[in-house]
């Protein structure tokens, strides 16, 4: 299983925002320069992020973006759902049998990760 490189760059961004000061917006050229990627890239990264309700931007000459609500409650499932949706990860052929084991197993299994990082939270990483 692979996830983009844009989740790649939306977790550490969530990770930038979540340790910044609450009352100062982060730049997304700052953010940019952190992860060495394109500005462009990025606020497409962030409109995503807004759109989810993850952070919010502040216009202006002090403008940015930083975390929004309880950073004690944004999960890395958060994160990358923002990201790449909500569809499953894997697609069964036989996926209109409910018996099929193939599926049951992967859906498992992907139940179990998604458990995972549901219950990790990106403010942990600061701890």
């Amino acid at each position: 299983m692979k996830y983009s490189k844009a989740t790649n760059y939306a977790l550490h961004t969530m990770a930038f925002l979540i340790a910044a000061a609450p009352d100062r917006p982060v730049g997304v050229q700052q953010l940019a320069d952190k992860q060495g990627v394109s500005p462009t890239y990025l606020s497409k990264i962030l409109t995503k992020l807004v759109k989810a309700g993850l952070i919010e931007s502040a216009s202006g000459a002090n403008g940015g973006y930083r975390a929004r609500g309880r950073k004690e409650d944004i999960s890395f499932l958060d994160v990358i759902q923002a990201i790449e949706g909500t569809t499953s990860i894997f697609e069964c052929s036989h996926n209109e049998n409910p018996e099929c084991r193939i599926h049951q197993v992967m859906l498992s299994a992907e139940d179990a990760m998604d458990q995972h990082l549901r219950n990790t939270k990106l403010v942990d990483l600061m701890k």
